[in-house]
């Protein structure tokens, strides 16, 4: 075989065997990786936990941003132009808004003035509890699609809401 034959074989393999490897691989291993949660809480507002969010995940890539009283106030109708513009900023990157459901139980969050898109969430239920059954990491009848996949970000997530 010459050297040009065996070079244009290759310069074809490669390429090849790269994408039998890709399909090969589960759908999950190809997916983006999921960002983080961050909290607009007791140490930061919600403009400075969205931003951490905004520099920490490329755009796209799915990230979590939970607010708790007082700093819910963004996720509202009524909130300030330049909060509603830094919530806009999450939501085009790809980031998932939360409140605690307790918050919105107890009247700490007005349900009404929320935006649309924002995601109540709840805590752990109590122990002894069956509300989320056993094996499993959700409430029956939560969205799964907009919680995190990552074990360790929602379990961070519902430590926050309860």
């Amino acid at each position: 075989m010459s050297e040009r034959t065996s070079a244009m074989r290759n310069s074809i393999a490669g390429p090849c065997m790269a994408a039998l490897l890709a399909c090969a691989l589960p759908g999950a291993a190809l997916a983006q990786e999921e960002g983080g949660l961050y909290i607009a809480g007791y140490r930061f507002n919600f403009e400075r936990a969205a931003e951490q969010g905004l520099a920490k995940n490329p755009p796209g890539q799915r990230f979590f941003v939970l607010a708790l009283p007082p700093n819910t106030g963004a996720l509202t109708s009524n909130a300030s132009p330049s909060a509603a513009a830094v919530r806009e900023r999450v939501v085009a990157a790809g980031g998932v808004l939360f409140v605690c459901q307790r918050d919105l139980d107890n009247g700490r969050v007005d349900a009404a003035t929320l935006v649309p898109g924002v995601v109540a969430v709840r805590g752990f239920p109590p122990r002894g509890s069956d509300a989320i059954p056993r094996g499993e990491r959700y409430f029956p009848d939560e969205d799964r699609a907009v919680l995190p996949r990552n074990n360790r970000t929602l379990k961070r997530l519902r430590n926050a809401c309860t």
